[in-house]
């Protein structure tokens, strides 16, 4: 077989592969018996809970920091920030490793369930207008089946 004989590698088959595949998926979580979900694209990793380093002077919700292979991340108990009741970490508890806006930032979750992908068609927004109240912490509501995903605005989240 001559090398023009050969075929030539088919250039179509990665043509649909630039596709984004972090679009519409969401790593969802347990916080107090209730179903959140995080935007995949702010998500690095998940860990198992680790030797956190208390901080001095830092709010009740920021539980210190790790070192994460050599990078110093600070954790944020999601629980305390939601305002519930603190509960002892044992081996479900994870914490998932951010980053936004350049920022790295580790959140303790009572459990991770899986990723999910959540169409914008089964997304809605809170219900503020028709209750007169503004969550500053949900962005959305992922709607997928019967259950409702709290989805996370991971910059009111972090920063306000």
């Amino acid at each position: 077989m001559s090398m023009d004989d050969k075929q030539q590698p088919n250039k179509n088959i990665d043509e649909n592969f630039d596709e984004d595949t972090t679009k519409d998926k969401y790593l969802t979580f347990v916080i107090d018996g209730e179903d959140y979900g995080i935007d995949i694209c702010n998500v690095i990793e998940i860990i198992t809970v680790t030797a956190i380093t208390w901080v001095p002077e830092t709010p009740p919700e920021i539980k210190g920091i790790i070192n994460l292979r050599g990078s110093i991340v600070p954790v944020i108990d999601v629980r305390v920030r939601f305002k519930k009741e603190e509960k002892p970490y044992d081996e479900f508890t994870c914490i998932i490793v951010t980053e936004y806006n350049e920022y790295t930032v580790g959140l303790i979750v009572d459990t991770v369930n899986e990723v999910l992908l959540i169409p914008e068609e089964a997304i809605s927004s809170p219900p503020n207008a028709k209750l007169k109240y503004q969550n500053k912490f949900i962005k959305n509501i992922g709607k997928i089946g019967d259950n409702v995903q709290l989805l996370l605005d991971v910059d009111k989240f972090l920063f306000s």
